[in-house]
């Protein structure tokens, strides 16, 4: 079981062909998942069109943190195997002071290239895909050091299907504020106790 705050925002890692599309629209609402896909399908009418992955990522990531202001679950539907774009989603959900979670799908790229090989759409090069595992499997080991909060790793297709998803109950604002207004209250407090003494 993997458990997702609330109002985090959870990175989806994976090499093309590993799933993470599919993984996403069973375990979150579409309005939750933010697709790089999408997004470059949105800027130049093709989900395919590399050319556009620099204009798609700026509105995603526009979009990433609208809803992380509002304290809203968001999902980050893209390879993710790079540090320095991870890196930029971290700063985002730093800044909106959310909890960032990383699911990772490391299927063997035996499997992703032979999924890829059955798509009409979407062609992604061999050589692209083996790109992608090696930046995967540079980092994967630090993955946790980086700055999230849970990184869970899946490996197989069997896990794959078993994963389920808990989300941990959301306080709301007015919850928190009400939370950091009684320690800050609770340390007068104890000052006032220490100067009295």
């Amino acid at each position: 079981m993997i458990v997702v705050p609330a109002d985090a925002m959870v990175v989806l890692v994976g090499i093309a062909g590993s799933g993470k599309s599919t993984f996403a629209l069973a375990h979150f609402a579409p309005t939750e998942i933010l697709s790089s896909d999408v997004f470059r399908a949105i800027v130049a009418d093709d989900e395919a069109d590399q050319s556009a992955s620099e204009a798609a990522f700026a509105l995603l990531h526009a979009a990433l943190e609208a809803r992380l202001a509002r304290g809203r679950l968001s999902v980050v539907d893209a390879t993710n195997v790079e540090e320095w774009g991870r890196r930029q989603l971290l700063e985002i959900a730093h800044r909106r002071t959310r909890p960032a979670v990383a699911i990772v799908l490391d299927l063997p790229v035996e499997v992703c290239l032979a999924r890829l090989g059955l798509r009409v759409r979407r062609p992604v090069p061999p050589h692209a895909v083996r790109r992608q595992h090696r930046e995967l499997r540079r980092w994967l080991p630090t993955l946790g050091d980086e700055g999230f909060e849970s990184v869970s790793v899946i490996g197989s297709e069997e896990g794959v299907d078993a994963a389920t998803i808990q989300r941990a109950r959301r306080l709301s604002a007015d919850s928190a504020m009400s939370r950091r207004n009684r320690a800050r209250h609770d340390d007068a407090r104890s000052s006032d106790r220490h100067r009295n003494a």
